[in-house]
């Protein structure tokens, strides 16, 4: 028996995060979101993604992320940043380049450019 991926959850300050981002993927918010609640509906290309409101604030480092890979980069981290995203670390590794964000509520997330 094994187990079958089914989304991702996210704790949050406030679900509301979910329109933050539904605007970075494109995505849709589902209907009966609300500040307690709110998911972020699957596509071809990403899970259903789950906002649950938690009582703690962030305080480090997220264990996990998403890498986002965009063939404008510079335009994609310029809609990110208009969005709410703040830069928080460029790196360049060879021909390898990606920019680390934080959403509206600090959680961090790559920029790849591809």
């Amino acid at each position: 028996m094994t187990s079958t991926f089914s989304g991702l959850s996210y704790d949050s300050d406030d679900a509301a995060v979910a329109a933050f981002w539904s605007g970075v993927l494109g995505g849709t918010v589902a209907a009966g979101a609300g500040p307690d609640h709110a998911v972020v509906e699957a596509s071809d290309v990403w899970p259903r993604i789950a906002f649950h409101h938690v009582p703690e604030g962030k305080t480090v480092k997220n264990r996990l992320h998403l890498d986002l890979v965009a063939a404008d980069f510079d335009e994609e981290a310029d809609r990110l940043l208009a969005l709410g995203a703040r830069r928080v670390n460029d790196v360049a590794v060879g021909e390898t380049r990606w920019t680390t964000f934080a959403d509206i509520e600090g959680n961090e997330f790559d920029l790849i450019a591809g």
